[in-house]
């Protein structure tokens, strides 16, 4: 094993902060992982990890020494593929996370033609409703649908997602359809909820002065996916508030019907995300601009985050 290998070894271990994780996505045996981090470390003279039974954790050096990795494992990559051209340029392993609903209905469609185009990459896609670690699980992007956390992580704002209201059309024949929000008293909400037990925000909406209010709404079902969201309400459970891309099936065969387009919430806005890095590998960039393509066609233009000013 050349000491490049060991190094990219090195930064997964300290990224997941576990040498059987590290191993598990390297498709490694754990034995290879830790010689490779111990003759590392030997040939350093220093100790580069905190080893106990419960996490591994950088020492001081062992930070500074995978900050140099990164950036040089980053340039190593650009290097390899400056003077290549065409399809065959870009090679290596990408690994990104998106939630589900813009997976299955927006980006897999499309990805045969971006692994065509550049057949020598691969890359590992996790699709959850979690907010992953980028940093800590070796993530290269990823995908985040609303308002950001402050991190130190570098945003690439790609635009907005309009959300709709919506319920099933069985829903509707039963109990009518809601024309006003004082009509909203009579009616189910399913209440979207990422951890179980917490408050739900109710029924949002603008209000003409484009201030996001939030009227308190009955349901009988608390989901914390989208696949759940969206399952309760073709099963007719109730009002749902979804971005377009995630029901336009379902409203072009009339399964679901939008409703009260006078008071729509405001819309969430749509991030790229990606740690730190003095150079970007190429196969990140293209990337991403390749999602930027893909996702144009749903989103509303990007405009500095005025869309959010006045939310209360």
């Amino acid at each position: 094993m050349d000491q490049l290998d060991a190094m990219r070894i090195y930064l997964r271990v300290t990224e997941l902060a576990s040498f059987s994780l590290a191993a598990e996505t390297l498709g490694l045996p754990k034995a290879s992982v830790s010689t490779a981090v111990q003759r590392l470390e030997e040939r350093l003279g220093t100790r580069l990890l905190h080893r106990t039974t419960r996490r591994v954790q950088p020492t001081p050096d062992g930070q500074a020494f995978y900050e140099r990795c990164r950036d040089l494992l980053a340039d190593m990559d650009e290097l390899q593929q400056m003077f290549r051209a065409g399809p065959q340029a870009l090679s290596g392993r990408l690994r990104v996370d998106m939630s589900s609903g813009v997976a299955r209905h927006a980006v897999l469609p499309r990805l045969p033609e971006f692994l065509q185009a550049h057949p020598r990459l691969s890359i590992e896609f996790s699709s959850t409703d979690r907010k992953v670690d980028l940093v800590r699980e070796g993530f290269d992007c990823v995908l985040r649908v609303g308002v950001l956390a402050d991190s130190s992580l570098i945003a690439r704002p790609l635009g907005y997602f309009r959300l709709l209201n919506c319920a099933s059309r069985d829903y509707l024949l039963r109990y009518g359809e809601p024309t006003r929000l004082d009509e909203l008293a009579q009616h189910q909400l399913i209440h979207y909820q990422p951890i179980l037990g917490g408050r739900s925000t109710g029924f949002a909406y603008l209000d003409a002065a484009g201030v996001e209010r939030s009227l308190a709404m009955a349901g009988a079902i608390s989901v914390n996916n989208a696949d759940a969201y969206l399952g309760a309400c073709l099963a007719g459970l109730g009002l749902i508030q979804v971005p377009r891309l995630g029901v336009a099936e379902h409203l072009d065969s009339g399964r679901l019907v939008e409703l009260l387009p006078a008071y729509q919430a405001a819309p969430l806005p749509v991030t790229l995300l990606y740690a730190h890095r003095r150079q970007l590998p190429r196969r990140v960039q293209v990337f991403m601009e390749w999602m930027e393509t893909v996702l144009q066609p749903y989103l509303l233009p990007w405009d500095g985050g005025a869309s959010l000013v006045g939310q209360k």
